[in-house]
């Protein structure tokens, strides 16, 4: 009777022990599901900013200049002239991609002035994606890279 009493309680401890298991698996499996969800400029801070064209960071100045290239040789001539009749500043952009090719965002740090102008660059922008996904050197460093540019229209779209 003493063993089957004990038995008893040692198969209490058991389960109790494996409820508390499972509900941190369970704390631990939603804290993951929340930061996966979040875009991932949020969730760390691996993020590169490419201001300028050089950046000891070789790979990372051919990524940057892989997207120009893409933008300029890829966008229609006539959107191209249509921006280009109209009068406007000439726009400094900032695209951030994630490491899959994907457009995080797309932030005017000077607008053209027009609002048709900066919707078109954001859809030129959108429509050349998804971009590459980083090569695994640049991947192993960061999750997003921010490429600055200033855009000039005239008898093609130029990035400097």
């Amino acid at each position: 009777l003493a063993e089957k009493e004990e038995d008893a309680r040692r198969e209490a401890r058991r389960q109790a022990m494996g409820r508390i298991l499972n509900e941190e698996a369970a704390k631990r499996d939603a804290a993951a599901r929340a930061s996966s969800s979040l875009p991932l400029s949020l969730s760390t801070a691996r993020r590169a900013r490419l201001w300028g064209r050089s950046d000891p960071n070789v790979e990372l100045v051919q990524y940057a200049e892989s997207l120009a290239r893409r933008i300029q040789l890829n966008t229609p001539v006539d959107t191209v002239r249509d921006i280009a009749k109209r009068p406007h500043t000439n726009p400094m952009v900032t695209v951030s991609l994630r490491s899959d090719g994907t457009v995080e965002a797309v932030n005017f740090v000077v607008s053209s002035g027009v609002p048709e102008v900066d919707e078109a660059i954001r859809r030129i922008v959108q429509s050349h994606a998804p971009y590459p996904a980083f090569s695994p050197a640049l991947a192993r460093e960061y999750d997003v890279v921010d490429v600055r540019r200033t855009w000039h229209f005239d008898s093609a779209v130029r990035l400097y």
